[in-house]
């Protein structure tokens, strides 16, 4: 017997800092998006209070003041080590272990038929609390899509469910189904939400009873895949091995109105250079660029302006050469004076494995940046990211952001760790 578990945890930004700040308990928190602009995160404290997630930060002054809203900037490198670390203890239950996302695991469990499941991720839980300090709700089932809704579970009843729930028996599974609304059900997004409720469905239940035939001709096999594992069939499967991203993206607010041409030249040389790093780094090249610029649409009183450009490249690459000349070259034809720019992005498609990269018989990457790559990814990895750079970006600076709550990062920079006096 299989048992699939899902692990999240609870609040993950707001807890980050209330690991460090213990003072922060049960105070709430708001956590803001890069240049410190909207709300990203809130404690259930801070949505008890009626926050809205994506608030305007600089409409919502008076409200955190207000009411005592302990206000952080994004700390990704702090969250990034604190997942990492959740995602080892993790690993000590079963070598099965799929990181979804920053703050959640899907965990598979072979042969464990005779184990008190239950009482097996109540230990989970202690321990991943006792090594992290993190606070994480678990739901288990027979299926990727019953765990996701025992976890709902779990997490809204959590005085009852002491953070663990387990589906179980097929009485459990029907009253969850019909517990959870259909747009709160993993995968259906909202114009298959909307879809489903004109078809009188309205609950998870609802849409178990719906023929195959139907759920794959609207939903697609996907969808297909989502109502057996919910009928408590494992159809989705586990993906142990992260795959390969099909576009990758680098994109920023600016902390200030950019309205030189020079400068925002070098801020998409910069975002190029990033894409074309992560390109290396699961060792894939790419067949096209994708450059986007715009103003500020929250001021309209200044001229506004959106465009964006995709680049075929003739050959695939992943040199920051490359794709930062690409990515410049499309900067050219986007630009236009007079127009103040508050953000631009870099992204990269038509990614494939760089072992399987098709050559032509015309034009093809110059053969030295393969070398020249691999000696700045290699220096990176010993000294630091972003030593090294191309001459067309600012020596002083890889991104400069407006981050007037920002945290110390105390697991990742040597200067922040805490002392004890």
């Amino acid at each position: 017997m299989s048992v699939f578990a899902l692990v999240d945890c609870n609040n993950f930004y707001a807890s980050c800092e209330r690991i460090f700040q213990p003072t922060l308990e049960g105070k709430p928190i708001a956590i803001l998006s890069n240049n410190d602009g909207c709300v990203i995160a809130r404690s259930n404290e801070a949505k008890v209070l009626g926050l809205p997630m994506g608030a305007p930060a600089h409409k919502f002054l008076s409200f955190f003041k207000q009411h005592n809203v302990q206000v952080f900037s994004s700390n990704y490198p702090l969250y990034g080590d604190m997942s990492q670390r959740v995602m080892e203890v993790l690993r000590q239950f079963t070598p099965e272990v799929e990181v979804y996302s920053i703050d959640e695991a899907f965990l598979h469990f072979e042969g464990f038929q005779h184990y008190d499941m239950e009482g097996y991720a109540q230990q989970m839980r202690k321990r991943v609390h006792k090594w992290t300090g993190m606070p994480v709700s678990i739901g288990l089932a027979p299926s990727k899509g019953l765990a996701k809704v025992a976890n709902r579970i779990a997490k809204k009843f959590t005085e009852k469910t002491h953070g663990v729930y387990v589906i179980d028996s097929e009485e459990k599974r029907i009253k969850a189904l019909k517990w959870l609304p259909i747009a709160d059900v993993w995968g259906i997004g909202r114009k298959h939400a909307r879809r489903l409720a004109l078809n009188n469905v309205e609950t998870a239940y609802d849409f178990t009873q719906l023929s195959d035939d139907w759920v794959r001709k609207h939903l697609s096999v996907v969808g297909l895949r989502l109502k057996k594992d919910l009928e408590g069939t494992a159809t989705i499967p586990m993906e142990l091995v992260p795959s390969p991203k099909k576009a990758i993206a680098t994109t920023r607010s600016f902390e200030s109105l950019i309205d030189s041409y020079e400068e925002l030249r070098e801020r998409v040389s910069t975002f190029a250079t990033l894409c074309a790093e992560k390109l290396r780094n699961q060792g894939s090249n790419c067949h096209a660029v994708v450059v986007f610029v715009r103003s500020n649409p929250f001021m309209p009183n200044l001229p506004q302006y959106r465009n964006s450009i995709l680049l075929a490249m003739p050959f695939a690459s992943q040199s920051s050469l490359t794709i930062s000349r690409y990515a410049l070259k499309g900067l050219e034809q986007l630009y236009k004076d007079g127009i103040q720019y508050k953000k631009a992005g870099v992204m990269v498609t038509g990614i494939i494995p760089k072992n399987k990269q098709q050559l032509s018989l015309f034009e093809n990457e110059d053969t030295r940046h393969d070398a020249l790559m691999h000696s700045i990814d290699q220096l990176h990895r010993k000294y630091g990211p972003h030593k090294l750079k191309l001459a067309n970006q600012d020596l002083s600076r890889t991104f400069k952001m407006k981050q007037a709550h920002l945290s110390p990062r105390y697991t990742t920079d040597i200067n922040d760790i805490i002392t004890v006096r």
